[in-house]
């Protein structure tokens, strides 16, 4: 997966937590244990998705720190265009970043685009911003149950009520899960917890409405 240092991620040797902070600091940490006569295998998470993040220990911890200046050069955001003289455009489309991509429509719906004001890229921009509004809710509580379950699947597969832990998960049971999520190794169960908090919080102001 694309990295950039400044993500924020959580690193675990075993079931120990060893580091939390943004992906340089923690690499730095789990390098460190890397190197030292510890022998637990070392994950890194991302705290958003809690995905694996891959990250190559080999030499010194200089040489790993370029390794991340060079990760963080290449995540940077591109400069304002210039022309090739290094002068600034002029007035024209800005750029947004945009990136092209094919989508296939029905004609009807190619015929309503091309009459929105703006054109077919315009409309097309605002429905998925209108989209992404009111679906914020669902989107935070699938995302943070996604996170959640993807961590104690490679932290706590084999751990007692790890079934029963998930089935809470996704049922929205903030009790049972803490319950059975209490007994595996603390940090391995904190940071179950943390991870599932906000899709039981979206659980909990849904029943609230």
């Amino acid at each position: 997966m694309s990295t950039n240092p400044s993500t924020s991620c959580t690193a675990f040797a075993g079931n120990r937590q060893i580091a939390c902070g943004d992906l340089r600091l923690v690499a730095l940490k789990a390098w460190e244990a890397a190197h030292s006569d510890q022998l637990a295998p070392l994950l890194i998470f991302d705290d958003q998705t809690s995905k694996l993040i891959d990250i190559d220990f080999r030499g010194s911890a200089e040489v790993l720190s370029d390794r991340l200046s060079k990760m963080e050069m290449a995540a940077a955001p591109m400069s304002d265009p210039t022309t090739s003289d290094g002068a600034k455009r002029g007035p024209g489309r800005p750029r947004l970043g945009v990136v092209a991509r094919e989508v296939t429509l029905l004609p009807r719906h190619w015929d309503w685009l091309g009459t929105q004001p703006g054109g077919a890229s315009v409309a097309l921009r605002k429905l998925v911003e209108q989209a992404r509004k009111s679906n914020q809710g669902a989107d935070r509580l699938r995302d943070a149950q996604e996170a959640a379950y993807r961590f104690m699947s490679a932290m706590a597969g084999n751990e007692a009520g790890f079934e029963e832990a998930a089935r809470a998960l996704f049922a929205g049971n903030r009790e049972l899960f803490s319950r059975h999520v209490g007994s595996w190794p603390i940090d391995v169960g904190n940071h179950a917890q943390k991870l599932a908090a906000p899709a039981f919080e979206e659980v909990w102001s849904r029943s609230a409405r």
